[in-house]
């Protein structure tokens, strides 16, 4: 019996011991007894710097020049002289139709305008006649020889030859006019681009026609296109729409040439929303010598609608929502060391990476990383290196 009383005083004293152990261990290294431990952060300066404000849409681009070139004469396409994708310079020979019933036209034209020349002969031949015979009906008439009957029929005659003499002439005129008729649709069968381009080259965007398809008057047969300059076409909304203006540098860039970016102007802007949408077009003219940019790509258009050269910026990583706040904690020092602070914000301009802060007025450095783990008033302190930060974060 005194045994187990022995047992039992000596497992009371190695649990007793193993408790003041354990409870050594946590006040020595398990528990900071002066309160959390400071969260990992990094922070940056708030700086003054010059700001540009941009508007961001996003459009398609369109031929500044968009041509269907069309048969003016019904007939058959003969020839096509381009195709798709081919250069055309102002006057170039594009297509021809068949011409043997416009030649025969022609000369069917020709020929009765030579026989209305030769109706005109014989009319001023009859004319001198009748005129020759009322000079002498007259001489006689003078004579007491003719009556006063027959020189009134010479001069009947002399008026209806006269008649008869403007008549020809006036189907001369006609005759004429048939045969210009007959020699413009004769020309229609080859069709030409326009000459009056400026001397700017375009290209074939379409082909809507093969040879030997009959073609009707006004079908169109090919569409060129214009590549310089090219139009931006983007649609903008009620809120954005005061902030445009004509001659506004808009820059552009394409997933077709993702490094590079295009600067156009904006040339036209439409005066009236559509109904469906609420949303006005808005056209931007793009110089494009080198025809990098084609018709139909998709571009993000930026457009520059105002600045600050002065303004408190912060980066945009700084801010985020808290309790329906938009804000920045920023990095004070106290007795106790540094903590941050949450403070609520109005923004400006956002300028690539950077915003501007326009209410209160900021200094100091405001935190960037590790501002998800903070409260109002949680210690931090500032990490030499960003790896701390997202080791502090797991």
């Amino acid at each position: 019996m005194f045994r187990s009383v022995g047992v039992v005083l000596a497992l009371g004293l190695v649990l007793a011991l193993a408790i003041w152990w354990t409870a050594e261990e946590q006040f020595s290294g398990g528990t900071d007894l002066d309160g959390p431990r400071p969260v990992a952060v990094d922070a940056v300066n708030v700086e003054t710097r010059a700001l540009t404000e941009r508007v961001r849409f996003s459009g398609s681009l369109a031929a500044a020049t968009r041509v269907g070139i069309a048969s003016r004469v019904t007939g058959r396409l003969d020839r096509l002289h381009v195709d798709l994708g081919d250069t055309v310079a102002p006057g170039d020979l594009l297509a021809e139709l068949d011409d043997q019933e416009f030649r025969q036209k022609l000369a069917q034209a020709r020929a009765e305008h030579l026989v209305a020349r030769a109706s005109v002969n014989e009319a001023e031949a009859a004319m001198e006649a009748a005129e020759r015979r009322l000079r002498r009906t007259g001489e006689l008439r003078e004579q007491r020889i003719a009556s006063e009957a027959e020189l009134e029929a010479a001069e009947t005659e002399v008026r209806a030859e006269r008649a008869r003499l403007e008549l020809a002439q006036a189907q001369v005129i006609q005759r004429e006019a048939a045969v210009r008729s007959a020699e413009i649709r004769l020309g229609y069968t080859r069709i030409h681009a326009n000459r009056h381009e400026n001397g700017t080259t375009q290209l074939v965007a379409e082909r809507l026609a093969d040879p030997g398809s009959i073609i009707q008057a006004n079908e169109p047969l090919l569409t060129l296109v214009g590549l310089d300059p090219l139009r931006a076409v983007i649609f903008v909304t009620e809120r954005d729409y005061p902030r445009l203006q004509r001659g506004q540098t808009v820059w552009l860039r394409s997933d077709a040439h993702p490094q590079v970016t295009f600067e156009g102007r904006i040339a036209r802007l439409a005066p009236v929303f559509r109904e469906d949408s609420r949303q006005a077009r808005v056209e931007i003219e793009i110089p494009n010598p080198e025809e990098r940019l084609r018709p139909g790509m998709f571009v993000d258009a930026r457009v520059v609608t105002g600045g600050r050269k002065q303004a408190s910026a912060v980066p945009s990583d700084a801010l985020l929502e808290r309790d329906g706040q938009r804000g920045v904690f920023q990095l004070t020092e106290d007795k106790d060391g540094q903590r941050a602070r949450f403070l609520p914000v109005r923004t400006g301009i956002r300028d690539g990476d950077w915003v501007e802060i326009r209410d209160p007025e900021l200094d100091g450095r405001v935190i960037t990383l590790g501002r998800h783990l903070l409260t109002d008033g949680t210690p931090v302190r500032v990490a030499e290196d960003t790896a701390d930060v997202a080791e502090s974060a797991r």
